[in-house]
């Protein structure tokens, strides 16, 4: 089992496609109370409550996993599968997107995925 020890990490800028930009957070949680506390304090900043969205999942080390796709659909699925590969635990991933007026397709999730694997290589 690995962990995120970090209260927060951030990563701005990780890719920008046909408008789109994504950043990347991360951040050590162990419950409900915790993951509504981070998302909470990352939305607190405007840039990131501005964003047209903030998909995430969390796994905890008692076997609970959760995600939310806001409005990117499957987006939420990726990363979980991602934090199952690597084996974290009690950590939340959250990738953000600002929609830059383009549709992307299927090239979303490969930018999910590489801004998970980014933030990935940071912490190693």
């Amino acid at each position: 089992m690995k962990t995120i020890k970090a209260e927060l990490v951030q990563h701005t800028g990780v890719i920008s496609d046909r408008g789109s930009k994504y950043a990347v957070s991360a951040g050590a949680v162990r419950n409900e109370h915790d993951i509504k506390a981070f998302l909470k304090r990352l939305k607190r900043a405007k840039k990131f409550a501005k964003a047209t969205h903030n998909t995430w999942a969390t796994r905890l080390a008692d076997g609970t996993e959760a995600k939310n796709d806001d409005g990117e659909g499957g987006a939420g699925m990726i990363i979980l599968q991602m934090m199952a590969r690597e084996e974290i635990e009690d950590a939340i991933i959250v990738v953000t997107r600002w929609y830059g007026g383009t549709h992307l397709g299927g090239d979303r999730f490969r930018h999910v995925k590489t801004s998970v694997q980014h933030l990935f290589d940071q912490l190693r």
